[in-house]
């Protein structure tokens, strides 16, 4: 259907009779007087309407998502989604009224037309940037948010409604469809996935993190080929923002997420645990067998005492079945003092407050080499909290080095030639 057909064509007569009037000379629609009326009169329309909407918007819209008790609508009032969509209106005003005045064969009319369709496409695109904005502010406010970031996705719609404006300006200007500009782009498609091939690969890696929830924002990460090891503040279309624990912003692209060896700590800040895995290198000159002054010492700590005791009935028992004799250094089963002192460190963590008892908790001895018996300590902390973490894990090693000497064991520790001569 035609657009002059939408409203009843009578404004040319009603305008050249209100000329007429004043004048007292008849006026033709052709005539320079004719089509500044006319264009004034469109204006001062348009502008009542864009008044007449904007206060209907400001007043009733306001007061109807003041009341509400859904929060949507108030992201979208923040974000000026409705005082936007009130601007749509003067300019389709203007798009479907003028033809009704018969410019259709003058400037004037071509003047109309061109700032109508312009003010509409860039209003149109601050609408649709305002409706973005506002779904944004939407998901980040409901719990999905630290589940599946869509920050990517965000950036991706915002990059589509700006090439379609432009698309649709240069159309304009030029006086072609949209289609036909479209259609000119397989002949630079080349050179388009060279420009995008960041955004390309980034969009694409966006899919792979919100499908698989890899990563979020919030999750703490390393990266060694980038020296990442910090905070995921923000995963944007293009790169991802991480503040390092220097407090230093590292930026890195999108896809190197899914494309390099990424260490994410999240498991950990789930599970409410955070490891312990350090060791002591004991030098093995100082392990030795107990004596039965040290059995004696030990058996009154508090965490040796049901060892000790059950390990004297074992060796009794294993005495009948061999008939060895007990000063038989070789072919008898005895307790070491490093194998106490194991059982002693296990116990104490088994007992610490602040180790946790359903992970693993364990202290084994690793492979010797040339700085000594590396004894390990494997447990976790009831905390995940950084500063409560190294508080713990001191306080465990404090006390571990400390207790040493009450089993005859010695740390080893390289000696500097200036200690040697000295």
């Amino acid at each position: 259907m035609d657009k002059s057909e939408i409203v009843s064509p009578t404004f040319s007569n009603y305008v050249s009779a209100l000329l007429e009037l004043v004048s007292n000379e008849p006026f033709s629609i052709d005539s320079l007087i004719y089509q500044l009326t006319s264009l004034c009169i469109l204006s001062i329309g348009a502008i009542l309407m864009w008044a007449g909407v904007r206060i209907l918007f400001l007043w009733k819209v306001t007061r109807i998502v003041s009341v509400t008790k859904t929060n949507w609508d108030d992201y979208l009032l923040q974000v000026g989604f409705f005082r936007r969509l009130a601007h749509l209106f003067p300019g389709l005003f203007l798009y479907y009224t003028n033809t009704n005045f018969n410019l259709e064969t003058s400037a004037a009319y071509a003047f109309i037309y061109f700032s109508a369709s312009l003010y509409l496409i860039v209003t149109s695109f601050l609408v649709l940037q305002a409706l973005i904005s506002g779904i944004d502010k939407i998901y980040q406010a409901s719990e999905y948010a630290k589940k599946a970031p869509i920050t990517g996705f965000i950036q991706v719609a915002r990059l589509l409604v700006t090439i379609m404006m432009i698309f649709l300006i240069i159309s304009l200007l030029i006086g072609q469809s949209p289609i036909y500009l479209l259609s000119g782009l397989t002949a630079i498609a080349a050179v388009l996935l060279l420009i995008f091939k960041d955004t390309i690969l980034g969009f694409v890696a966006g899919i792979q993190i919100a499908a698989n929830r890899m990563f979020n924002e919030g999750d703490w990460i390393e990266i060694a080929k980038y020296g990442v090891d910090g905070d995921i503040k923000e995963i944007g279309l293009t790169v991802v923002k991480v503040q390092n624990w220097d407090k230093t912003i590292a930026t890195i692209p999108t896809y190197a997420l899914t494309t390099e060896p990424v260490k994410n700590w999240r498991g950990m800040t789930k599970t409410g645990g955070r490891r312990i895995k350090r060791s002591i290198n004991i030098d093995m000159k100082s392990v030795v067998f107990a004596s039965k002054e040290d059995l004696s010492r030990w058996s009154k700590y508090n965490f040796l005492e049901k060892y000790l005791h059950r390990k004297s009935l074992e060796l009794a028992e294993d005495e009948k079945k061999t008939e060895s004799e007990k000063r038989d250094l070789v072919n008898a089963r005895k307790l070491t003092n490093l194998g106490t002192f194991r059982a002693y460190v296990d116990n104490y963590l088994k007992e610490h407050p602040f180790v946790h008892k359903d992970f693993t908790c364990m202290v084994r001895q690793l492979k010797p080499s040339e700085v000594g018996l590396p004894i390990e300590i494997y447990c976790f902390t009831t905390t995940t909290e950084w500063i409560a973490y190294e508080n713990i894990q001191s306080d465990i090693f404090d006390h571990i080095l400390s207790v040493m000497p009450s089993f005859g064991l010695r740390v080893y520790q390289r000696v500097s030639d200036k200690s040697k001569s000295e």
